[in-house]
């Protein structure tokens, strides 16, 4: 029987994954937001994106959000980047951690990003080269690592293949992302035991969405498979625009109460956790998937 983590990191990702598919929300709701997810007890938070305000409208206000942050010393935040470009205009907006997502399926990559995935690959150098230059770390999360929307099954291959590219770029982290909801907690573990020997001592994290019930199931089997990085969103907010049926993200609270139950500290405190998923249902103006945020944390005597 495997042996579990005595720790467990939960980035909060309902400020970015979380707001992106939803109509824009004034910047004041996000800060508003953002308050309540500080007071979870969360070390990191995945807080916008420097993309084209065109095609993530919601978070075309980043460099705005990003000017705020200095109001939470001790939180780390992150923001996604599509390109060198955007990665520079994150840097010059003072975050230190930059994500850049590689898709492991050319047709959406295409429609993602505009580029196949090997094009999208080859960016990797470029924005590696800019975060470490600003004194940022960077980290590659590939998207559609079990399936694509479009291309079907994806192979295993293709997910190894850009993990050994990222490496030899010299990345500091790795995240693999079931884009549309999709996985198996079986697939899952699987998938990790493919890409761990080939990234080596590079932190190795995973991104679940519960489209189809099985989000937390996932991220369970990835903990088992010795995983100790998870992104979760307040509430179960979220989804992919950019993937037909792609609901929302594995709930932090709900996450957080599993992992507890199992002994695993996550440092998230489940009553603010569940106010902060009520924060995000007010901001967007609906309910949210969380079963905690119905249901209440379970009480002890």
């Amino acid at each position: 029987m495997s042996t579990l983590p005595a720790q467990v990191t939960i980035r909060e990702v309902a400020l970015r994954d979380g707001l992106q598919i939803e109509q824009p929300i004034p910047l004041s709701a996000k800060l508003e937001l953002l308050a309540a997810i500080a007071a979870t007890g969360v070390r990191e938070v995945e807080v916008t994106s420097f993309v084209s305000p065109t095609k993530v409208p919601a978070l075309a206000d980043a460099a705005e959000l990003a000017a705020e942050l200095w109001r939470y010393p001790d939180l780390e935040f992150s923001a996604l980047v599509a390109s060198p470009g955007g990665a520079a205009r994150a840097v010059a907006a003072g975050l230190k951690s930059i994500e850049y997502v590689v898709c492991a399926s050319d047709t959406f990559s295409t429609r993602n990003v505009g580029r196949v995935t090997a094009e999208a690959v080859s960016a990797i150098s470029d924005i590696a080269g800019i975060a470490h230059e600003a004194g940022a770390s960077v980290e590659i999360i590939i998207a559609t690592s079990w399936d694509c929307p479009f291309d079907g099954p994806t192979p295993p291959q293709r997910v190894t293949e850009i993990a050994e590219s990222a490496r030899a770029f010299g990345v500091d982290r790795l995240a693999i992302a079931d884009t549309i909801g999709t996985a198996t907690p079986r697939r899952v573990t699987d998938l990790i035991a493919a890409v761990q020997p080939i990234i080596g001592d590079i932190p190795l994290g995973a991104h679940f969405h519960n489209t189809r019930g099985a989000g937390l199931a996932c991220a369970y089997a990835a903990v088992q498979a010795g995983i100790t990085r998870l992104d979760a969103s307040a509430g179960g907010l979220g989804g992919c625009p950019f993937a037909p049926g792609a609901t929302g993200n594995i709930a932090t609270e709900d996450l957080a109460y599993l992992l507890g139950d199992c002994g695993i500290d996550t440092g998230i405190d489940l009553d603010a956790a569940i106010a902060a998923a009520g924060v995000a249902s007010s901001v967007v103006g609906h309910g949210l998937p969380s079963a905690l945020l119905a249901a209440g944390d379970r009480k002890r005597a």
